[in-house]
């Protein structure tokens, strides 16, 4: 068999199944993805100073409560677009929130202040959700810490935007 020949029977025998089986493989991974913005139900969004997560928001129902600068609380109805939802999912996604653990307290932080800003963030799809309850004064992994502190600054810049258009 020429040189020629050996090649052409190398691909057709071990390269075009291994390529088929990536392609199979991976589309079936695509295909059953565990968190699919079509399945996307609500966000819930809590946050406060120490135990007390008394600013909230749930997307389902858009009812938004927090408390302003004067330690009023107020209450109001904030509408979030298809757009800002697919914006949070897919910034969740890009952080990795989904392989969060569920709580990523400050605990065993020994500089922990009592009043740190907690926040908790669920996603909630037609046969999962996701929720992660996350302290400020968090001391594990930093990378771990940034990319829950970037989801809970994401979401409370879309809220705040959202809030903006809403007056307008």
């Amino acid at each position: 068999m020429s040189q020629r020949g050996k090649k052409i029977f190398l691909i057709i025998c071990i390269v075009t199944p291994f390529l088929l089986y990536c392609v199979y493989y991976y589309s079936i991974m695509i295909k059953n993805a565990p968190y699919k913005f079509s399945e996307f139900k609500s966000i819930t969004f809590k946050y406060g100073l120490g135990d007390s997560l008394i600013n909230q928001y749930y997307s389902k129902t858009g009812n938004f409560q927090y408390v302003n600068e004067r330690d009023s609380l107020i209450k109001t109805n904030i509408k979030l677009s298809k757009d800002d939802l697919l914006y949070l999912h897919r910034k969740a996604a890009e952080q990795g929130f989904w392989n969060f653990p569920d709580e990523l307290s400050g605990a065993g932080n020994p500089n922990r202040h009592l009043n740190s800003p907690h926040y908790y963030i669920e996603f909630n799809y037609q046969h999962k959700s996701k929720h992660v309850l996350f302290d400020a004064d968090y001391n594990g992994n930093l990378k771990l810490r940034d990319a829950a502190a970037q989801v809970a600054k994401e979401i409370s810049t879309v809220l705040s935007d959202a809030q903006d258009r809403a007056k307008k």
